[in-house]
């Protein structure tokens, strides 16, 4: 029995850690761009349809890309003078329903320790011996859940020769349909390491703490 308490201390203490883990939130990012080495002015104003101007939800996730862009050096328009760059945005969510089946081991099949004699002169040792185990029996589990696509892509163009400079695709997934929960870590994710390789997708995971509990559970 001495041979199983370790592992028993050891899965105990692998399941405090995980559940002390910093919940995070994962988006992939590409980005293209073709950003000017020396960019002197960088005044922008959002580009919006008649639709998104009075849209109360896009002027809130306006406001968070404003933000970001002003934490990087961009600037408003100061005293009524005209931007050099326009800025557009867009998002959309989407959702499919998944079915997940997995095994689950619910008899070992372990006929307990024996320590009676064997011959010649030992002591007989179950965690020797391949037959002292009879096959497990295992069950299947089904799980249905909605899985929720969220995207933002946001472009930034140069005014003067209408000039595209900068255009970032955000996608991540979860069982949340609730797009204002998420959408400032994908905000942060568009702008992370501006403006970063072209072409070259990559992973952004930051820590969160709004999102509902049920997000919280792996993504991928």
């Amino acid at each position: 029995m001495r041979r199983g308490i370790p592992f028993l201390i050891l899965a105990a203490l692998a399941l405090l850690l995980s559940g002390c883990a910093t919940p995070t939130i994962r988006n992939e990012v590409t980005a293209f761009h073709e950003w000017p080495a020396q960019l002197a002015d960088k005044s922008f104003v959002f580009e919006r349809s008649a639709a998104q101007n009075n849209d109360l939800e896009y002027r809130n996730y306006e406001n968070l890309v404003r933000a970001e862009l002003l934490r990087l050096g961009f600037a408003d328009p100061a005293g009524g003078a005209k931007a050099a760059l326009k800025v557009n945005m867009a998002y959309q969510v989407s959702d499919r329903d998944v079915r997940v089946v997995q095994p689950v081991v619910v008899n070992s099949g372990w006929a307990g320790p024996y320590y009676g004699p064997r011959w010649p002169y030992r002591y007989y040792d179950p965690f020797y011996d391949p037959f002292w185990y009879s096959p497990p029996v295992v069950s299947y589990q089904e799980s249905n859940y909605r899985l929720f696509r969220r995207q933002l892509q946001v472009g930034i163009t140069r005014i003067s020769d209408g000039k595209k400079l900068y255009d970032v695709t955000v996608a991540g997934e979860g069982q949340t349909s609730s797009l204002a929960a998420v959408m400032p870590y994908m905000v942060k994710s568009a702008f992370a390491e501006f403006p970063g390789k072209s072409g070259v997708p990559r992973r952004v995971e930051l820590e969160f703490t709004e999102v509902p509990a049920k997000e919280r559970k792996p993504q991928e």
